[in-house]
């Protein structure tokens, strides 16, 4: 292998607070084995993390995050009730984070970078918004019941289709901010997403991981790397394809805001994880047997380390 290695494709999975070990890992592999790839894809809270780190204020990110959860602010507000508002104050509060840490400056690094697809999950004309989700929701329960929940495409059953975002199409901060949030978009933690006027609910709905831009990229020849946020269950296998995922349950709840130490504790795990395979893709990239991956096994089967 050459010293110096990129993927052609990268894609960041969903996964609420989870996707603070893609923050670390991605981190971890960057600083060892930089990496250009021809675009990103990104899933929900995934789309977040992606978005820091082509800006280039990834620890300026964090640590605002890290600082807000100390702040114990409660996760429900029921005097919103009487306002008309959800009173799980998730959704508010990340718009208005989002708005302080994206402006101008970071979006110009942003669309410097190779392009983020951010993916949506849009519904059928003649389906209110509200319906979509909560069918969406519901199916996605009934999924996870019959299957292992590694990959999530129940809101194709309801006649949702996949969208695609690119960041380089977007004209203002305040266009990314509203990509980010559609993409996010599971009510009642999360309101109902609008681009264009039109409603879009989370893009891991129809696609999580986001598997499908990723597969265009590898039948034509091309190696890909996925980031998952689940420990113990990858996406099907995918010739060309390489899937990481955390060597250890990543215990943080997916919508928590004031759980500074469950947030550390999902980076910190990144950085680990994201360290050990960057020192073992010399070897993942030179084996004629190409299978998914995640840390928990790569650490088992060198030997030195269990995660």
């Amino acid at each position: 292998m050459p010293e110096t290695f990129s993927f052609n494709a990268i894609g960041f999975a969903g996964g609420g607070n989870r996707c603070y070990w893609q923050s670390g890992f991605f981190e971890a592999l960057n600083a060892r084995l930089p990496q250009s790839p021809s675009y990103y894809v990104t899933v929900s809270a995934g789309a977040y993390h992606c978005a820091m780190i082509l800006a280039g204020v990834g620890s300026r990110v964090r640590s605002a995050a890290f600082s807000f959860a100390k702040r114990n602010v409660p996760d429900i507000n029921w005097s919103a009730l009487r306002q008309g508002r959800s009173p799980l104050v998730v959704g508010n509060l990340f718009r208005e984070f989002l708005t302080q840490q994206f402006g101008e400056e970071e979006l110009r690094a942003i669309k410097a970078a190779p392009p983020m697809l951010i993916q949506l999950s849009t519904p059928p004309r003649w389906m209110p918004g509200g319906l979509a989700a909560l069918g969406s929701i519901a199916a996605y329960q009934i999924e996870k019941r019959l299957t292992d929940g590694a990959h999530s495409k129940a809101g194709r059953y309801l006649g949702l289709t996949p969208a695609w975002v690119s960041t380089h199409d977007l004209a203002t901060p305040a266009e990314l901010v509203d990509a980010l949030m559609a993409t996010s978009s599971v009510p009642p933690f999360m309101p109902i997403g609008r681009i264009s006027g039109r409603a879009q609910l989370d893009g891991g709905l129809v696609d999580n991981p986001p598997t499908l831009k990723l597969t265009e990229t590898e039948t034509a020849g091309g190696k890909t790397l996925l980031l998952t946020t689940r420990h113990g269950r990858l996406p099907p296998a995918s010739a060309g394809r390489t899937v990481v995922g955390p060597s250890e349950d990543i215990t943080v709840n997916k919508f928590a805001i004031s759980d500074e130490a469950g947030l550390r504790h999902a980076f910190e795990t990144g950085l680990r994880d994201g360290e050990v395979f960057a020192g073992r893709l010399p070897f993942l990239l030179s084996s004629a047997r190409q299978r998914p991956l995640n840390m928990a096994s790569c650490a088992a089967q060198d030997g030195k380390r269990r995660f």
